[in-house]
C-alpha cells in the first residue's frame, strides 16, 4: 500500500514526541476540538523525540487508514548545536513527507529558545500551536480530496 491509498475518511494520527510531556499534552489539548468539530477522530502515537516523528508518520502512511497526520513536539536550544541539527532535519524531513508522498500533515513542532517561550505556545489558552496545526491538517486534507476524489 502507498501513502496514496491511505485515505481513512475520518481519521487523524498525532505523532507526538514525549520529550516534554507537558508541551505536548498542551499542544494536543489545542487541536483536539478542532478535529471533533471537523468531525475527524484520533489516533496517538508516541515517540522519543522529534528526530523520530517523520519516521513514525511514514511507517504509518504506509501502514495505517488516515486522512492527515498531526505532528507535535517541542526543541529547545541548548549549549550545542543539537538543536540546529534536530530542528533542520525533522522540517526537511516532515516537508518531504508532504510533497513526496502527498499527505496531508499539520506541523505542530515547536522550535523555542527557552521552555518558558514553549509553554506560551502550547498552552490552549496562549499561542495555541496545536489549533494552529490542527487547522493546517485540516485544509489541507480538503485539498487532497478535493483533487483525489476521495
Amino acid at each position: 500500500m502507498s501513502p496514496a491509498d491511505a485515505k481513512g475518511p475520518d481519521r487523524v494520527l498525532i505523532v507526538e514526541s514525549r520529550y516534554y510531556p507537558a508541551i505536548a499534552d498542551g499542544l494536543i489539548a489545542g487541536a483536539l476540538p478542532l478535529l471533533e468539530e471537523a468531525g475527524l477522530h484520533h489516533e496517538r502515537l508516541e515517540v522519543p523525540g522529534v528526530f523520530e516523528i517523520p519516521a513514525a508518520v511514514r511507517h504509518a502512511a504506509f501502514g495505517g487508514n488516515y486522512a492527515g497526520f498531526l505532528t507535535f513536539g517541542c526543541v529547545i536550544r541548548g549549549e550545542t548545536t543539537h538543536y540546529d541539527h534536530i530542528c533542520e532535519e525533522a522540517s526537511r524531513a516532515i516537508m518531504d513527507l508532504t510533497m513526496r508522498d502527498s499527505l496531508a500533515v499539520g506541523f505542530g513542532i515547536l522550535t523555542c529558545e527557552t521552555m518558558d517561550q514553549a509553554i506560551v505556545r502550547a498552552d490552549p489558552k496562549g499561542k495555541n500551536k496545536g489549533a494552529e496545526a490542527a487547522r493546517a491538517c485540516i485544509a489541507m486534507i480538503g485539498v487532497k480530496r478535493r483533487f483525489d476524489g476521495a
